[in-house]
């Protein structure tokens, strides 16, 4: 008989490994080396044996307990130092609940021998296209506004040569002879655990239950052809940067008669040189002259309706905000708009002539302090100011 491997080596671990440390490293070989994953393969299949023969032992506290203190020779009666109950075929003091879990884990429940039982999808049964996802590019106006844009959707189509079939003109697809239409096989086999019976992707048909002996040309066998369909989209007013919108059953085509999928418009909104958009509410600056500022005037306001009038009060100072009710962007799929908000912004002069300079000279010397709310206010509140 061969000399087995100490059990701490074969999991790739040191004496006085942690519980967790043991059933991770566990589940990390099982996966690596179980059968399902290396069918035939007879070096895998020895390896995924011995690391559950280690794991049985050292996952029991008992166990592990005459190992470190005896080796093999504590635990498998054929080393000659009886066992006792619960060797390694039988039952007593193996925890199979964590096994199942692994082997859930890795192969969606379909392990029988440990509870899984789970049943496997009908491979003919009709299946949803997949999504397509696309991007479309707008200016600020075409989001605020709403526009009709035409769009490229690569996609999945149902091949018209074979009618989804995948089978060549005259021909049909055979139900597989090995899994009766199902696309699963099932096998049991002896593990360190007792019999496991488990489910496999039928290799004859690759799980699709049905074997096409002639394909046809246009779509290889594939029942669907990779085409670019032109659209013509409406986008709806008031969409933002970032947000998307869905054309319905305009995706890839479904298998097996199955529902086309969507295509998930999202939307790149480029920047406006004149407005900034909060939300629903839209925002700009307007530059204004000393003049209009302290007299008052009426000055034109870009809307993305169009040009309005607005009047600025006498004596508006720098950075005073007014707002033109509904003049901002559509409600999304509601009602209502939202405003716009005009911040007004004065600009200093430059290069002025000598007589200007004269002429700004003499008006500031027929104003005074009370012409100048805030610096009046200033000045008062450093009067009094102490350091």
């Amino acid at each position: 008989m061969p000399e087995k491997r100490d059990y701490y080596e074969v999991l790739g671990l040191k004496k006085g490994a942690s519980e967790d440390e043991i059933k991770k490293a566990y589940r990390k070989l099982a996966k690596k080396y179980h059968p399902d994953l290396n069918p035939g393969d007879k070096e895998a299949e020895a390896k995924f044996k011995e690391v559950g023969e280690a794991y049985e032992v050292l996952s029991n506290p008992e166990k592990r307990s005459r190992y470190d203190q005896f080796g093999h020779a504590g635990v498998d009666s054929s080393y000659g130092a009886g066992a006792g109950a619960g060797g390694f075929g039988g039952a007593a003091g193996f925890d199979f609940s964590d096994i199942g879990d692994i082997f859930g884990s890795f192969f969606g429940g379909g392990f029988g021998g440990f509870g899984g039982g789970g049943r496997s999808r009908n491979p003919n049964a009709p299946i949803r296209g997949n999504d397509v996802n696309i991007r479309l590019n707008l200016t600020f106006m075409e989001a605020a506004m709403g526009c009709k844009k035409q769009i490229s959707v690569p996609r999945l189509e149902r091949c018209d040569q074979c009618q989804g079939t995948g089978a060549a003109a005259g021909t049909q697809p055979e139900t597989c002879p090995d899994c009766h239409g199902t696309g699963q096989v099932h096998v049991s086999q002896r593990t360190p655990f007792g019999m496991v019976q488990t489910s496999r992707v039928c290799s004859k048909c690759g799980g699709k239950g049905r074997i096409i002996r002639e394909k046809c040309s246009k779509c290889g066998g594939m029942g669907r052809v990779k085409v670019t369909k032109k659209l013509e989209v409406t986008v709806p007013a008031g969409i933002d940067d970032g947000q998307t919108f869905v054309l319905r059953g305009q995706g890839d085509h479904g298998v097996n008669s199955g529902p086309a999928g969507d295509v998930n418009v999202t939307v790149g909104v480029k920047p406006d040189p004149l407005f900034r958009r909060d939300g629903y509410d839209i925002w700009c600056e307007i530059p204004i002259t000393f003049t209009q500022a302290v007299l008052g005037d009426e000055i034109t306001v870009p809307t993305i309706d169009g040009k309005v009038a607005y009047q600025v009060p006498e004596g508006t100072q720098p950075g005073t905000v007014f707002r033109l009710r509904n003049k901002g962007i559509s409600y999304l799929n509601g009602r209502g708009r939202g405003d716009q908000y005009v911040e007004v912004t004065l600009e200093v002069p430059k290069g002025l002539t000598g007589k200007q300079k004269e002429a700004l000279k003499a008006f500031d010397q027929l104003t005074g302090e009370k012409n100048y709310e805030k610096r009046k206010s200033f000045f008062e509140k450093l009067k009094n100011w102490k350091k």
